[in-house]
Protein backbone atom coordinates (compact mmCIF):
# COMPACT_ATOMS: atom_id res chain seq x y z
CA UNK A 1 0.00 0.00 0.00
CA UNK A 2 1.30 3.54 -1.18
CA UNK A 3 2.31 5.78 2.22
CA UNK A 4 0.56 8.64 2.22
CA UNK A 5 0.83 11.78 5.11
CA UNK A 6 -2.26 12.33 7.37
CA UNK A 7 -4.08 15.13 6.06
CA UNK A 8 -5.29 16.10 9.07
CA UNK A 9 -2.44 17.33 9.60
CA UNK A 10 -2.33 19.51 6.28
CA UNK A 11 -2.27 23.38 7.10
CA UNK A 12 -5.31 24.59 5.16
CA UNK A 13 -7.93 27.21 5.66
CA UNK A 14 -11.77 26.67 5.36
CA UNK A 15 -13.75 28.85 3.65
CA UNK A 16 -17.19 26.61 2.86
CA UNK A 17 -19.15 25.62 6.30
CA UNK A 18 -22.67 27.10 7.11
CA UNK A 19 -23.54 28.02 10.86
CA UNK A 20 -25.91 26.06 12.08
CA UNK A 21 -24.44 23.27 9.75
CA UNK A 22 -21.25 23.12 11.71
CA UNK A 23 -22.94 21.66 14.56
CA UNK A 24 -21.89 18.70 16.14
CA UNK A 25 -25.17 15.61 16.24
CA UNK A 26 -25.03 15.29 20.11
CA UNK A 27 -24.74 19.49 20.77
CA UNK A 28 -28.46 19.20 18.78
CA UNK A 29 -29.24 16.43 20.67
CA UNK A 30 -28.74 18.06 23.41
CA UNK A 31 -30.27 21.54 23.18
CA UNK A 32 -33.38 19.62 21.66
CA UNK A 33 -33.70 18.17 24.90
CA UNK A 34 -33.26 21.31 26.77
CA UNK A 35 -35.35 23.00 24.78
CA UNK A 36 -38.29 20.59 24.25
CA UNK A 37 -37.79 20.73 20.50
CA UNK A 38 -39.49 18.21 18.85
CA UNK A 39 -37.08 17.22 16.00
CA UNK A 40 -38.39 15.44 12.78
CA UNK A 41 -37.47 12.10 12.95
CA UNK A 42 -35.00 11.15 10.07
CA UNK A 43 -32.98 13.95 11.67
CA UNK A 44 -33.01 11.84 15.17
CA UNK A 45 -32.01 9.03 13.26
CA UNK A 46 -29.14 10.49 11.27
CA UNK A 47 -27.71 12.12 14.76
CA UNK A 48 -28.05 8.82 16.64
CA UNK A 49 -26.77 6.35 13.62
CA UNK A 50 -24.03 8.58 12.51
CA UNK A 51 -24.95 7.80 9.01
CA UNK A 52 -25.99 11.49 6.67
CA UNK A 53 -30.16 11.28 5.71
CA UNK A 54 -30.45 10.43 2.07
CA UNK A 55 -32.05 14.17 1.02
CA UNK A 56 -31.47 13.59 -3.11
CA UNK A 57 -31.89 17.39 -2.94
CA UNK A 58 -31.78 17.74 -6.92
CA UNK A 59 -35.68 18.07 -6.72
CA UNK A 60 -37.74 20.82 -5.31
CA UNK A 61 -39.25 17.86 -2.71
CA UNK A 62 -35.89 16.82 -1.85
CA UNK A 63 -34.90 20.28 -1.33
CA UNK A 64 -37.51 21.22 0.85
CA UNK A 65 -36.79 18.22 3.34
CA UNK A 66 -33.14 19.07 3.44
CA UNK A 67 -34.31 22.52 4.59
CA UNK A 68 -36.54 21.21 6.74
CA UNK A 69 -34.08 19.22 8.80
CA UNK A 70 -31.96 22.47 8.70
CA UNK A 71 -34.53 24.73 10.15
CA UNK A 72 -35.22 22.11 13.03
CA UNK A 73 -31.36 21.90 14.04
CA UNK A 74 -31.38 25.59 14.12
CA UNK A 75 -34.48 25.92 15.95
CA UNK A 76 -32.00 24.76 18.71
CA UNK A 77 -30.32 27.93 19.32
CA UNK A 78 -31.78 29.67 21.58
CA UNK A 79 -29.49 31.77 23.70
CA UNK A 80 -26.21 33.42 23.38
CA UNK A 81 -24.37 30.65 25.18
CA UNK A 82 -25.48 28.33 22.31
CA UNK A 83 -24.01 30.47 19.59
CA UNK A 84 -20.85 30.47 21.70
CA UNK A 85 -20.75 26.79 22.36
CA UNK A 86 -21.56 26.04 18.14
CA UNK A 87 -18.56 28.36 17.50
CA UNK A 88 -16.33 27.03 19.53
CA UNK A 89 -16.84 23.38 18.82
CA UNK A 90 -16.91 24.05 15.12
CA UNK A 91 -13.23 26.06 15.23
CA UNK A 92 -11.94 22.85 17.76
CA UNK A 93 -12.89 20.38 14.67
CA UNK A 94 -11.43 22.31 12.43
CA UNK A 95 -8.71 22.82 14.36
CA UNK A 96 -8.69 18.68 14.57
CA UNK A 97 -8.65 18.92 10.73
CA UNK A 98 -5.62 20.92 9.97
CA UNK A 99 -7.61 24.15 9.75
CA UNK A 100 -5.30 26.71 10.46
CA UNK A 101 -8.29 29.75 9.03
CA UNK A 102 -11.94 29.38 9.04
CA UNK A 103 -14.68 31.87 7.59
CA UNK A 104 -18.11 30.50 8.48
CA UNK A 105 -21.21 31.49 6.36
CA UNK A 106 -24.25 32.88 8.48
CA UNK A 107 -27.75 34.52 7.80
CA UNK A 108 -27.66 36.19 10.82
CA UNK A 109 -32.15 36.79 10.11
CA UNK A 110 -32.19 33.23 11.01
CA UNK A 111 -31.36 34.16 14.14
CA UNK A 112 -32.37 37.22 15.07
CA UNK A 113 -35.74 36.41 16.36
CA UNK A 114 -34.85 34.61 19.32
CA UNK A 115 -31.50 36.86 19.73
CA UNK A 116 -32.76 40.14 20.14
CA UNK A 117 -32.74 41.16 16.66
CA UNK A 118 -30.79 41.68 13.43
CA UNK A 119 -27.71 43.55 15.06
CA UNK A 120 -27.75 41.77 17.91
CA UNK A 121 -27.72 38.67 16.44
CA UNK A 122 -24.76 39.46 14.33
CA UNK A 123 -22.82 41.14 17.13
CA UNK A 124 -23.45 37.76 19.47
CA UNK A 125 -21.99 35.82 16.73
CA UNK A 126 -19.51 38.21 15.83
CA UNK A 127 -18.44 37.92 19.38
CA UNK A 128 -18.45 34.45 19.67
CA UNK A 129 -16.07 34.41 16.67
CA UNK A 130 -13.46 36.55 18.32
CA UNK A 131 -13.59 34.83 21.72
CA UNK A 132 -12.90 31.49 20.14
CA UNK A 133 -10.41 32.70 17.84
CA UNK A 134 -8.59 34.31 20.74
CA UNK A 135 -9.18 31.35 22.77
CA UNK A 136 -8.15 28.86 20.36
CA UNK A 137 -5.50 30.49 18.29
CA UNK A 138 -7.45 29.30 14.99
CA UNK A 139 -8.28 32.16 12.77
CA UNK A 140 -12.08 32.97 12.15
CA UNK A 141 -13.79 34.79 10.33
CA UNK A 142 -17.52 35.83 9.34
CA UNK A 143 -19.44 36.08 5.56
CA UNK A 144 -22.71 37.21 5.85
CA UNK A 145 -24.56 35.59 3.79
CA UNK A 146 -28.61 36.20 1.88
CA UNK A 147 -30.98 34.13 1.36
CA UNK A 148 -32.25 33.40 -2.56
CA UNK A 149 -35.43 32.81 -1.63
CA UNK A 150 -35.80 35.77 0.30
CA UNK A 151 -36.62 39.60 -1.39
CA UNK A 152 -33.44 41.43 -3.10
CA UNK A 153 -34.39 44.43 -0.39
CA UNK A 154 -33.87 42.31 2.31
CA UNK A 155 -29.89 41.09 0.71
CA UNK A 156 -29.56 44.88 0.52
CA UNK A 157 -30.24 45.26 4.37
CA UNK A 158 -27.89 42.51 4.80
CA UNK A 159 -24.81 43.69 2.87
CA UNK A 160 -24.75 46.95 4.70
CA UNK A 161 -25.13 45.28 8.02
CA UNK A 162 -22.20 43.19 7.01
CA UNK A 163 -20.24 46.12 5.53
CA UNK A 164 -21.15 48.02 8.67
CA UNK A 165 -19.21 44.83 10.68
CA UNK A 166 -16.28 44.75 8.64
CA UNK A 167 -13.85 45.83 10.81
CA UNK A 168 -15.58 43.59 13.22
CA UNK A 169 -15.19 40.44 11.68
CA UNK A 170 -17.20 40.24 8.74
CA UNK A 171 -14.68 39.45 5.51
CA UNK A 172 -17.63 38.24 2.45
CA UNK A 173 -21.17 38.46 1.46
CA UNK A 174 -22.54 35.95 -0.07
CA UNK A 175 -25.82 34.38 -1.37
CA UNK A 176 -27.09 30.51 -0.27
CA UNK A 177 -29.96 28.31 -0.85
CA UNK A 178 -31.61 27.08 -3.59
CA UNK A 179 -30.38 28.29 -6.69
CA UNK A 180 -33.11 27.10 -8.91
CA UNK A 181 -35.05 30.32 -6.95
CA UNK A 182 -33.82 34.20 -7.68
CA UNK A 183 -31.94 35.20 -10.32
CA UNK A 184 -28.28 36.28 -9.63
CA UNK A 185 -29.15 39.56 -11.40
CA UNK A 186 -31.83 40.16 -8.63
CA UNK A 187 -29.27 40.60 -5.60
CA UNK A 188 -26.99 42.83 -7.86
CA UNK A 189 -27.19 45.84 -5.76
CA UNK A 190 -26.64 44.07 -2.70
CA UNK A 191 -23.01 42.59 -4.00
CA UNK A 192 -22.31 46.10 -5.31
CA UNK A 193 -22.85 47.45 -1.65
CA UNK A 194 -20.74 44.91 0.00
CA UNK A 195 -18.50 45.03 -2.93
CA UNK A 196 -18.02 48.91 -1.96
CA UNK A 197 -17.62 47.98 1.70
CA UNK A 198 -14.86 46.15 0.96
CA UNK A 199 -16.37 42.61 1.11
CA UNK A 200 -15.44 39.26 -0.94
CA UNK A 201 -18.33 38.60 -3.13
CA UNK A 202 -18.77 34.27 -2.86
CA UNK A 203 -22.29 33.43 -4.04
CA UNK A 204 -23.07 30.11 -4.06
CA UNK A 205 -23.56 28.97 -7.88
CA UNK A 206 -23.21 25.37 -10.13
CA UNK A 207 -24.76 22.77 -7.29
CA UNK A 208 -28.48 22.45 -8.34
CA UNK A 209 -28.60 24.20 -11.79
CA UNK A 210 -25.48 24.08 -14.34
CA UNK A 211 -22.59 26.58 -16.05
CA UNK A 212 -25.30 29.46 -16.64
CA UNK A 213 -25.86 29.72 -12.78
CA UNK A 214 -21.93 30.27 -12.49
CA UNK A 215 -21.74 32.64 -15.15
CA UNK A 216 -24.74 34.43 -13.73
CA UNK A 217 -22.07 34.50 -10.82
CA UNK A 218 -19.65 36.34 -12.64
CA UNK A 219 -21.24 38.83 -14.74
CA UNK A 220 -24.27 39.70 -12.11
CA UNK A 221 -22.47 39.47 -8.77
CA UNK A 222 -18.58 39.44 -9.92
CA UNK A 223 -17.98 36.84 -7.55
CA UNK A 224 -14.63 36.31 -6.00
CA UNK A 225 -15.06 32.86 -5.15
CA UNK A 226 -18.00 30.39 -6.21
CA UNK A 227 -19.93 28.37 -3.52
CA UNK A 228 -19.68 24.56 -5.09
CA UNK A 229 -19.00 25.74 -8.84
CA UNK A 230 -18.96 22.11 -9.71
CA UNK A 231 -21.10 22.47 -12.70
CA UNK A 232 -18.97 24.49 -14.43
CA UNK A 233 -17.09 21.62 -15.04
CA UNK A 234 -19.48 21.10 -18.27
CA UNK A 235 -18.69 24.24 -19.86
CA UNK A 236 -15.06 24.30 -21.06
CA UNK A 237 -14.74 27.83 -21.71
CA UNK A 238 -16.08 28.80 -18.26
CA UNK A 239 -13.62 26.82 -16.95
CA UNK A 240 -10.76 28.82 -18.79
CA UNK A 241 -12.82 31.82 -17.40
CA UNK A 242 -12.62 31.03 -14.02
CA UNK A 243 -9.11 29.92 -13.98
CA UNK A 244 -7.61 33.32 -15.84
CA UNK A 245 -9.18 35.19 -13.66
CA UNK A 246 -8.84 33.10 -10.44
CA UNK A 247 -11.70 33.15 -9.56
CA UNK A 248 -11.59 29.83 -6.39
CA UNK A 249 -14.40 27.35 -6.34
CA UNK A 250 -15.63 26.23 -3.39
CA UNK A 251 -15.90 22.85 -3.39
CA UNK A 252 -17.63 20.29 -1.22
CA UNK A 253 -17.56 16.78 -2.18
CA UNK A 254 -19.53 14.81 0.11
CA UNK A 255 -22.33 17.67 0.14
CA UNK A 256 -22.24 16.95 -3.93
CA UNK A 257 -22.83 13.07 -2.86
CA UNK A 258 -24.97 13.64 -0.20
CA UNK A 259 -27.46 15.82 -2.08
CA UNK A 260 -27.94 13.75 -4.99
CA UNK A 261 -25.83 16.31 -7.63
CA UNK A 262 -23.76 13.55 -8.29
CA UNK A 263 -24.04 9.88 -8.25
CA UNK A 264 -20.94 9.21 -6.23
CA UNK A 265 -17.18 10.90 -4.99
CA UNK A 266 -15.58 9.64 -7.90
CA UNK A 267 -18.65 11.57 -10.09
CA UNK A 268 -17.61 14.79 -8.74
CA UNK A 269 -15.10 16.77 -11.03
CA UNK A 270 -12.58 17.65 -8.81
CA UNK A 271 -9.59 16.31 -11.41
CA UNK A 272 -11.06 18.80 -14.20
CA UNK A 273 -11.65 21.53 -12.12
CA UNK A 274 -8.17 20.77 -10.75
CA UNK A 275 -6.60 20.50 -14.02
CA UNK A 276 -7.87 23.20 -15.98
CA UNK A 277 -6.26 25.52 -13.51
CA UNK A 278 -9.99 26.52 -11.83
CA UNK A 279 -8.45 27.93 -7.99
CA UNK A 280 -10.11 25.09 -5.54
CA UNK A 281 -10.65 25.33 -1.95
CA UNK A 282 -11.94 21.96 -0.64
CA UNK A 283 -15.29 22.62 1.81
CA UNK A 284 -17.28 20.53 4.43
CA UNK A 285 -20.43 22.58 3.71
CA UNK A 286 -22.75 21.02 6.49
CA UNK A 287 -21.18 18.43 8.28
CA UNK A 288 -23.89 18.31 10.80
CA UNK A 289 -26.13 16.47 7.65
CA UNK A 290 -23.37 15.14 5.32
CA UNK A 291 -21.35 13.46 7.76
CA UNK A 292 -17.85 14.56 7.13
CA UNK A 293 -15.66 17.72 8.15
CA UNK A 294 -13.37 18.86 6.62
CA UNK A 295 -10.31 16.47 6.50
CA UNK A 296 -12.44 13.94 4.91
CA UNK A 297 -12.85 16.05 1.55
CA UNK A 298 -8.79 15.87 1.19
CA UNK A 299 -9.32 12.23 2.01
CA UNK A 300 -11.95 11.77 -1.13
CA UNK A 301 -9.92 14.06 -3.21
CA UNK A 302 -6.75 11.28 -2.15
CA UNK A 303 -8.95 8.08 -2.44
CA UNK A 304 -12.00 8.81 -5.24
CA UNK A 305 -9.70 11.00 -7.04
CA UNK A 306 -6.05 10.01 -7.14
CA UNK A 307 -4.46 13.72 -5.79
CA UNK A 308 -1.24 12.79 -4.68
CA UNK A 309 0.23 14.28 -1.49
CA UNK A 310 2.18 17.34 -3.59
CA UNK A 311 -1.36 17.99 -5.22
CA UNK A 312 -3.08 18.00 -1.95
CA UNK A 313 -0.69 20.19 -0.32
CA UNK A 314 -1.48 22.34 -4.00
CA UNK A 315 -5.07 22.35 -2.79
CA UNK A 316 -4.43 23.41 0.59
CA UNK A 317 -2.42 26.34 -0.88
CA UNK A 318 -5.08 27.20 -3.14
CA UNK A 319 -7.88 27.55 0.04
CA UNK A 320 -5.45 29.42 1.99
CA UNK A 321 -4.46 31.84 -1.32
CA UNK A 322 -8.24 32.62 -1.61
CA UNK A 323 -8.84 33.17 1.77
CA UNK A 324 -9.38 36.59 3.67
CA UNK A 325 -6.56 36.06 6.13
CA UNK A 326 -4.12 38.48 6.59
CA UNK A 327 -0.48 38.23 4.91
CA UNK A 328 1.00 36.71 8.36
CA UNK A 329 -1.50 33.97 8.56
CA UNK A 330 -1.09 33.21 4.91
CA UNK A 331 2.74 33.02 4.89
CA UNK A 332 2.28 31.04 8.02
CA UNK A 333 0.25 28.24 6.73
CA UNK A 334 2.16 28.09 3.11
CA UNK A 335 5.29 27.64 5.07
CA UNK A 336 3.37 24.71 6.84
CA UNK A 337 2.41 23.36 3.69
CA UNK A 338 5.83 23.23 2.62
CA UNK A 339 6.70 21.85 5.98
CA UNK A 340 3.86 18.93 5.99
CA UNK A 341 5.47 17.38 2.47
CA UNK A 342 8.87 17.38 3.72
CA UNK A 343 7.80 14.45 6.73
CA UNK A 344 8.02 11.12 5.92
CA UNK A 345 4.69 9.20 4.56
CA UNK A 346 3.30 6.12 6.53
Amino acid sequence: MERVRDVSELPKAHLHLHFTGSMRPGTVLELADKYGVRLPEALTEALTSGEPPQLRATDERGWFRFQRLYDAARSCLREPEDIQRLVREAAEEDIRDGSGWLEIQVDPTSYAPRLGGLIPALEIILDAVATTSRDTGLGMRVLVAANRMKHPLDARTLARLAVRFADSGVVGFGLSNDERRGMARDFDRAFHIAREGGLLSAPHGGELTGPASVRDCLDDLHADRIGHGVRAAEDPRLLKRLADRGVTCEVCPASNVALGVYEKPEDVPLRPLFEAGVPLALGADDPLLFGSRLAAQYDIARRHHDFTDQELAELARQSVRASAAPADVRERLLAGVDEWLTRPAS
